[in-house]
């Protein structure tokens, strides 16, 4: 960690998801949210908690470096500058590409649209929010005629039904998924689930809805025609503020004539469907809200569209705790959104389609070549990478190695590219390792800017360190390259402040009312103001400070005639069919502790403890008619590649579906990532893959031994077929399996680890049982290997702690090391729910069956819940299934 730049606490914004917390960063290690940010109240989830715990220089990225090797700016830069302006000449502007990231902030990804599209003159620049809230984007632009969220999260506070559709807000948001159960305890909300998956969040609703993977279209029309049916429609909104609606209401009846028609299609109940729409018919304050499970589809822009079309059908917009929400998924999605950051737009809410908007954005930078036509898509980028068609990448702040699907085919691209950039703040991933040019990043801590949230509410980030090494700001080093191209003058910043202004400005230059994104009020902001500058959410028009918290109040919409558009969809099946030789739908999702690919939360302990590898969820009956077995490997296989990973065994998901997790890359887990197996088709529209719908095989992966590492050393044991790296306290575990027998397994691994002063060795060939302890010259442990037949392992968590420790280790502690078992009897505590405090669900269990039955009993016992508060819907499920169903506080199974 760096000297901090100030001791006293710095108000900041979190990196990590869309939901933009506040929080403090200062001499204290950052675990506290900001009581004044409107966010959050102070509230942080188990990430946030632990961001003091990322602040390690270890692993970072912190010169230039030139193939492999250390290198100054100037060369570094001159370089970047010559060889881009190479394939711009002798091919063209798009030729060239910018791939950037939602992690970003919004002064960054200014410049990097205005150098791309206004000066180098291709519209070639994607972002990683292209996974992420493409369809959203793409279905608000078709219905409201600008990329406008109408709600805020009061709207969470007030609303009487709140529908969760594709989104497991309790573990992707769950500081928001934490205001809806505040809202149920305080005034009897309801909460509905609409996912293929029971997650933590369709567990904790009051209604749980698991339809059938890729149907949200057929139930959203059905609630279209449902509501015509019964008369809960608002005619008079319809005739005052909409458009298209006869159209979208045949539609929508001749895809779901009846509730019976909708409950086969959907793989529903019929008393389900007819709940939730009795439900939705019947309350006038509902908001829906929306992620990765509608947007990641190939059909993802018709399914928000869906939503949205019930929600203009009855009027539930614009007003308190109603209206289509859409949670983003990254810190600043919004604000890349805002600038132009999407290959498909322009900044401050421009199109190509518009004369007058292609003419407002080049007035404005005097831009000698604005691109006029959309660029490619970030699935599309990738193909023309590989097809060489793109000749220069830089990619910034992201991992597309791992996170794009067809993930073979991209790495195979990002190797034959001719020449690539890779801008971030650590050395190591699965991207950076093609990279002909690596620029050291100013990370969250160090750098300096805005961010914007689910609600439009623009934050600053500060910075409370000083930039280590020679790391910099992306915005500086685009302006950097800029200057060497010849286009110096429009980008002569010198402050983040200097390039917000700027973009304020744009927002608001030629703007008359016509465009909702406005912040030109903030146009004239002084550098001290900019330094001061309290969350606020646009609109911002010229002459105000305030913000605005509800859209489209008034019920005028941003398009010609000030009508919203209801926009007849159909349902279609997903692009890619099962078949006998892949019959299994694999769905990819985020888990609670963890953050894309792991950069930052895989570095800390506590955060990996929940899930310490890969996994694969299985549905029992698809395991036993697979030969899977739990905790073992399975390879799973689609085609465009495969992966491997643990078997979870569990009835969350339907016969017929498995799940794996975003977030493992081959630095941790070689052939972890499900980003191999995952198809490439995309939305039409939005360009958004489609990666909860894989035709996949799953098969057991035959091995003669399994074991675990503890080292204090960071290794890549390539000598060992199947392996993981995760980080504990004191140094790594290593899961390990691999062909043979068990004792060729123990000596792969010794040779890995080499000699120590203190080795002790346990080798029992006719049991296949070994174990190996090595202590320094002091006693200390340096590492400590178990290797057993598979399924054979103890349970090791009691060695976790022994390896944290610092001293020496007695004799008759090294003696149990070799018996790999406790001195002292220590009663499991099974897989971790509290990341917090280390409390696993086996002792939970047994603290509710000795008489805790709420989970404010369960906190002042074991303190789980107490700090952040993520593992609450966790708590109540395993009050109910633990306890006999005693809680008062969990749900109830109807809405009724």
């Amino acid at each position: 960690m760096t000297a901090l730049i100030t001791p006293a606490p710095v108000r900041t914004t979190c990196p990590y998801c869309g939901t933009g917390c506040g929080v403090l960063g200062g001499a204290a290690p950052v675990t506290a949210g900001d009581p004044s940010h409107p966010a959050n109240h102070g509230r942080v989830c188990t990430k946030g908690s632990g961001l003091g715990e990322t602040l390690s220089l270890e692993h970072r990225l912190l010169h230039p470096m030139v193939k492999g090797e250390r290198a100054d700016w100037d060369t570094a830069l001159d370089l970047v500058a010559a060889r881009f302006r190479e394939a711009i000449d002798a091919h063209g502007p798009e030729s060239v590409a910018f791939y950037a990231s939602g992690q970003l902030l919004t002064e960054d990804y200014y410049v990097a649209n205005k150098l791309m599209k206004g000066f180098i003159g291709a519209a070639n620049i994607d972002t990683n929010s292209r996974l992420c809230m493409a369809s959203s984007v793409a279905g608000h632009v078709r219905a409201f005629g600008e990329d406008v969220v109408p709600c805020c999260y009061e709207d969470l506070d007030e609303a009487d039904l709140v529908v969760l559709v594709g989104s497991n807000a309790a573990w992707c948001h769950p500081i928001l998924f934490r205001r809806l159960t505040d809202a149920r305890a305080r005034r009897g909300a309801r909460l509905v689930a609409i996912d293929p998956r029971r997650s933590a969040t369709a567990s904790d609703c009051d209604l749980f809805l698991p339809l059938r993977p890729g149907t949200d279209v057929l139930l959203f029309n059905g609630l279209l025609a449902h509501l015509a049916r019964v008369g809960a429609l608002d005619p008079a909104f319809l005739d005052r503020s909409t458009a298209g609606f006869a159209a979208t209401l045949l539609a929508a009846q001749e895809d779901a004539p009846d509730i019976e028609t909708v409950a086969r299609g959907c793989g529903l109940e019929t008393a389900q469907v007819d709940s939730f729409y009795a439900a939705f018919a019947g309350t006038r304050r509902v908001v829906t809200v929306y992620s990765q499970g509608v947007n990641q589809s190939s059909q993802g822009t018709d399914k928000v569209n869906a939503i949205i079309n019930c929600h203009l059908a009855t009027g539930r917009i614009g007003a308190p705790g109603m209206g289509p929400f859409s949670f983003t998924g990254q810190p600043n999605a919004m604000g890349g959104r805002e600038v132009g950051g999407l290959a498909n737009q322009l900044a401050a809410h421009a199109g190509f389609a518009d004369r007058a908007d292609l003419d407002r954005v080049r007035d404005f930078w005097q831009a000698p070549r604005l691109a006029e036509r959309p660029g490619l898509k970030a699935v599309e980028l990738f193909n023309a990478l590989g097809e060489g068609r793109i000749r220069a990448l830089w990619v910034m702040g992201t991992n597309p190695a791992a996170s794009l699907p067809d993930g073979g085919r991209v790495r195979a691209a990002l190797e034959r590219c001719d020449f690539l950039v890779v801008s971030d703040c650590v050395a190591g991933t699965d991207t950076t390792r093609h990279a002909d040019v690596l620029l050291p990043a100013a990370a969250w801590g160090e750098k300096a800017g805005t961010v914007t949230n689910s609600e439009r509410r623009i934050s600053r980030q500060r910075a409370f360190m000083p930039l280590p090494g020679e790391a910099r700001p992306d915005w500086w080093m685009l302006a950097q390259l800029a200057r060497r191209l010849g286009h110096g003058e429009a980008f002569a910043y010198q402050h983040p402040a200097d390039i917000f202004r700027e973009h304020a400005a744009l927002s608001g230059f030629r703007n008359d009312g016509e465009r909702l994104f406005d912040i030109s009020g903030l146009a004239d902001l002084s550098d001290a103001e900019y330094e001061a500058l309290d969350p606020v959410q646009w609109p911002v028009p010229a002459g105000q400070r305030a913000g605005t918290a509800r859209l489209l109040t008034q019920g005028r919409f941003p398009t010609t005639d000030g009508r919203a558009r209801c926009i007849p969809v159909r349902q279609a099946a997903p692009a890619h069919p099962l078949s006998s030789r892949a019959p299994l739908i694999l769905n990819t999702g985020r888990l609670r502790d963890q953050w894309h690919t792991m950069t930052r939360t895989g570095e800390v302990p506590r955060l990996m403890a929940q899930t310490p590898e890969a996994f694969v969820t299985v549905h029992p009956a698809d395991a036993k008619e697979a030969g899977l077995r739990a905790g073992g490997l399975a390879e799973i296989s689609s085609d465009w590649g495969s992966a491997v990973a643990r078997v979870n065994l569990s009835d969350e998901l339907a016969a017929g579906q498995i799940f794996m997790p975003m977030h493992w890359t081959d630095e941790i887990m070689p052939g972890g990532s499900p980003g191999r197996v995952v198809n490439p088709a995309c939305d039409p529209v939005s360009g958004q893959p489609e990666l909860k719908h894989t035709p996949v095989r799953v098969v057991p992966v035959a091995t003669g031994w399994e074991g675990l590492l503890l080292s204090r050393d960071q290794l890549r044991p390539e000598n060992i077929e199947h392996w993981s790296r995760t980080r504990i306290e004191g140094g790594y575990a290593y899961r390990l399996s691999g062909a043979g027998m068990p004792e060729d397994g123990f000596n792969r691994v010794l040779g890995l680890i080499g000699a120590s002063a203190g080795r002790a060795e346990l080798r029992d060939v006719t049991r296949g049982i070994f174990r190996g302890s090595g202590t320094d010259e002091t006693g200390r442990m340096l590492d400590y290997v178990m290797i057993d037949a598979p399924g054979a392992l103890p349970d090791p968590g009691w060695l976790f702690s022994l390896f944290a420790a610092v001293g020496p280790l007695d004799a008759h502690t090294r003696r149990s090391l070799l018996a790999a078992r406790s001195v002292e009897p220590v009663a499991a505590t099974g897989e971790i729910v509290c990341s917090c405090f280390g409390i696993g669900a086996d002792l939970i269990r047994r603290t509710i069956r000795a008489g805790a039955d709420t989970t404010a009993e369960l906190g002042q016992l074991l303190k789980c819940g107490t700090n952040c508060g993520s593992c609450l819907p966790e708590l109540r499920q395993l009050i109910v299934t633990a306890g006999g169903d005693r809680s008062s506080e969990m749900s109830c199974s109807s809405l009724s």
